[in-house]
């Protein structure tokens, strides 16, 4: 399991020009789901992303957690995040899992961090979204579950 984090002071996902989702200041996931993931690899990136320490403290120091700064979560699935591209120049998606068992668990994964007390905003999975953020830093850090280690 992959999870890209990007610190936001805002980010929406429209469909359509639609708004679906937005926040504030926060953290912008994007999820993917590899084959083989468990709910090991959920409760561990989950523990992850709601203890991460990369917001500033009063001495401009990333010391703080999202809980810490009262930050929202826009959590967006994204398949591509198991791209294979040492082959030719067209991504292979092979380690991607299956849709189904990818929504599920994307939804187990947004669902264990509101048990962490966060608050989580969506996209739509398996939609073509726009997604618009406002950096924070830049501030982007890649979390994995570590199984997979050829990329």
């Amino acid at each position: 399991m992959r999870v890209l984090i990007q610190r936001v002071k805002s980010a929406r996902v429209t469909i359509d020009g639609k708004e679906v989702s937005s926040i504030g200041e926060g953290l912008l996931l994007f999820v993917g789901i590899g084959k083989g993931d468990s709910e090991e690899d959920i409760r561990y990136l989950c523990r992850k992303v709601a203890n991460l320490r990369i917001f500033e403290d009063e001495d401009g120091k990333m010391n703080l957690n999202v809980q810490q700064v009262n930050g929202q979560i826009l959590s967006v699935s994204q398949f591509t995040l198991y791209a294979d591209t040492k082959k030719g120049n067209r991504p292979g998606f092979d380690r991607s899992a299956d849709p189904g068992t990818a929504q599920n668990y994307c939804e187990k994964f947004n669902e264990s961090l509101r048990e962490c007390g966060l608050d989580v905003r969506e996209g739509i999975f398996g939609a073509c979204m726009k997604v618009e953020l406002v950096n924070n830093g830049p501030v982007t850090i890649w979390l994995d579950s570590g199984k997979d280690s050829s990329q």
